[in-house]
């Protein structure tokens, strides 16, 4: 149960995110509820409940306008045998900015708003960016493009129409 799992340095790392996720996912709502009583105190019960209330349906219409862009700006790359790298994050981006809008407090529509702003998702993709190396392999003769042949030496026979000088 106390395994550490080595990390990217080659160090190993004790259960300390799992640890901290499960503080978190208890804490959450606490923070949640003092909230409410805060905010409650301040404007009412009413205008409280309606905040919470008007903050999810407007995620739920921002959570569908962009999610359709983005699901076309998926399907244009895919079109042009690119891989959509950006609009893959965008769209899990604003997926988690959809959950958090749509859990009940102001504590999660402040972390969930602003991943509904493009900028941010920008600022956001590119520090993972820095951090995640993504690689895409696909076997020889998949997809779009001449049939390739893989040789016992491990050389790509093309056929000689198929081939073009750099």
């Amino acid at each position: 149960m106390g395994e550490k799992n080595p990390g990217p340095d080659g160090e190993a790392k004790g259960p300390a995110v799992g640890r901290l996720l499960l503080v978190s996912l208890l804490l959450l709502p606490l923070v949640e509820i003092a909230g409410f009583v805060v905010i409650g105190r301040a404007i009412g019960l009413l205008p409280t409940l309606l905040g919470v209330f008007v903050a999810a349906v407007a995620g739920v219409l921002l959570l569908r306008f962009q999610g359709m862009a983005l699901w076309a700006q998926m399907r244009a790359s895919m079109g042009r045998g690119a891989l959509p790298a950006r609009a893959l994050a965008d769209a899990m981006m604003v997926a988690l900015a959809g959950v958090l809008l749509l859990t009940p407090g102001y504590f999660t529509d402040l972390l969930g708003l602003p991943l509904l702003v493009p900028p941010v998702r920008g600022l956001l993709y590119a520090a993972l960016a820095r951090r995640v190396h993504v690689v895409a392999a696909a076997p020889a003769g998949y997809g779009p493009g001449p049939e390739r042949r893989l040789e016992d030496d491990g050389t790509i026979e093309l056929d000689a129409e198929h081939w073009r000088h750099r």
